[in-house]
C-alpha cells in the first residue's frame, strides 16, 4: 500500500494533453502543486488553458521543458514528487514510419521516465497511462478472449510493425514499464489502459487526437449514407483523468486497470447524436453494410484495409471493466453525454460548423 503526501508536488508528463489536461486541472482543483512536463513551455498555445485553470483554482503549476526521447530530461520536474503520472505518447493512426513515429516514443518515452524514478528518492508511485490496444488490436480479439471478453490478464499479440503499429507501440512500452517496475522495489507502477477515449477537450483548437478527427468526419457528413458498425469500447475523458486521479492516491491501487465505460460501435457513437444535432448536421442513421465497407474502405482510407475490416465490422467490442469498478470505485458517464459535449465543445470553439 502506497500513502501520497498531497502537500507534496505531483508530476504530469505532456501535462497539456487531452486527457492530462484534465487530470492536471482535478489535480489544481484539489489544491495540489503540478510539475507540467512539456515539450516546449514557451508554446503558450498548447497550454494557456493550464495557466489559466491554475489561476482559478486552489492548487499551482510550474512548468518543466522535458523532450521525450532524451535520458534523464524529466530528472529536474521529478524532484520532491512522490507521485509521477506519465501520459505523454503520441496516439495517431497516420504514420509513415511507425517505428519511429509511434514505437520509439513509447517505448523509449516510458524507459526513461521509469528510470529516471529510480535515481529520484522521493518517487513512490508511478501511473502509466497505457491503452486497452495493449490488450487486443481489433474487435474480433475481445471476442475471441476467454469469456468472450477481455481483462487485464489478457495482453496483445496480434499487432504488428505493419498492422496496427499503435496497438504493437502500446503494448511494448506497458511492457517496458513492466519489466522495469519489477526490477526494482522503491516505487509500485499502476496502469491505465483506456479505450476509445471521447470528450470534450480542455482545448479543443489544439488538441490532436483520434476522437477529434473522428467527430469531424462525423460533422463534415463523411458518414451521412451510414458509419460502419465498428466494434470500439468508449470512455469519457474526464472519467479517465478521474480514474488516474483515484490510480494515484488510492494507496491499495495496483496492476492494469481497463477504463472503458461502453461496448460500443462507431455507428451508436453517431446516432446518439442525432437527437440534439441532427437537423444541423449530416450524421449517420444507419449501418453501412460490411460488403460495401470492404468494397469501398480501402479507397478512402489507409486504415481500413480488407484485415481491418473483417476483424472490426460488425464485430462487437467486449471488455470487463468490473475491477476498475471495484477497487477504484469508479463510475462512468452515459455515452449520450460524453457525445454531446464532445460535439458541443468543438461547435463552441469553431472546429466544427453547421451547414
Amino acid at each position: 500500500m502506497t500513502q501520497i503526501d498531497k502537500s507534496k508536488p505531483v508530476m504530469v508528463t505532456g501535462a497539456n494533453g487531452y486527457v492530462a489536461s484534465w487530470l492536471v486541472k482535478k489535480l489544481l482543483e484539489d489544491g495540489i502543486h503540478v510539475h507540467a512536463a512539456v515539450r516546449n513551455p514557451q508554446d503558450h498555445n498548447k497550454h494557456s488553458h493550464l495557466v489559466d485553470l491554475a489561476k482559478r483554482s486552489k492548487g499551482s503549476l510550474t512548468f518543466f521543458k522535458a523532450d521525450l526521447l532524451t535520458p534523464g530530461a524529466y530528472k529536474e520536474a521529478m524532484e520532491g514528487c512522490e507521485l509521477v503520472y506519465h501520459t505523454a505518447s503520441p496516439f495517431t493512426t497516420d504514420v509513415k514510419d511507425p517505428q519511429k513515429e509511434l514505437i520509439q516514443p513509447a517505448v523509449y518515452g516510458t524507459e526513461y521516465v521509469l528510470l529516471t524514478a529510480n535515481d529520484v528518492s522521493s518517487v513512490k508511485r508511478i501511473v502509466l497511462t497505457s491503452s486497452c490496444t495493449a490488450i487486443y488490436t481489433d474487435a474480433i480479439d475481445t471476442v475471441n478472449a476467454p469469456g468472450g471478453m477481455i481483462t487485464e490478464a489478457i495482453w496483445n499479440t496480434s499487432g504488428s510493425i505493419d498492422y496496427q503499429p499503435y496497438s504493437l507501440s502500446k503494448t511494448l512500452a506497458e511492457k517496458k514499464a513492466w519489466e522495469i517496475a519489477e526490477a526494482q522495489d522503491k516505487w509500485d507502477l499502476v496502469v491505465m489502459n483506456p479505450s476509445f477515449v471521447m470528450g470534450p477537450a480542455l482545448n479543443p483548437k489544439h488538441t490532436t487526437s483520434e476522437s477529434m478527427n473522428t467527430l469531424k468526419l462525423m460533422a463534415k457528413g463523411d458518414m451521412r449514407f451510414g458509419a460502419p458498425k465498428m466494434g470500439v469500447g468508449v470512455v469519457d475523458v474526464r472519467d479517465v483523468a478521474d480514474a488516474h486521479y483515484l490510480a494515484g492516491f488510492t494507496p491499495e491501487a495496483k496492476g492494469r486497470y481497463i477504463t472503458s465505460a461502453h461496448n460500443s460501435d462507431l455507428l451508436e457513437m453517431g446516432t446518439v447524436l442525432r437527437p440534439k444535432y441532427g437537423k444541423s448536421f449530416p450524421l449517420p442513421k444507419k449501418a453501412l453494410p460490411k460488403w460495401l465497407v470492404m468494397l469501398v474502405g480501402p479507397v478512402t482510407n489507409k486504415l481500413f484495409t480488407r484485415r481491418f475490416i473483417r476483424n472490426n465490422i460488425d464485430i462487437p467490442w467486449r471488455a470487463d471493466n468490473s475491477k476498475i469498478k471495484k477497487e477504484l470505485n469508479m463510475s462512468f458517464r452515459p455515452l449520450k453525454e460524453t457525445m454531446e459535449d464532445s460535439f458541443q465543445s468543438m461547435i463552441d470553439a469553431g472546429v466544427i460548423k453547421a451547414g
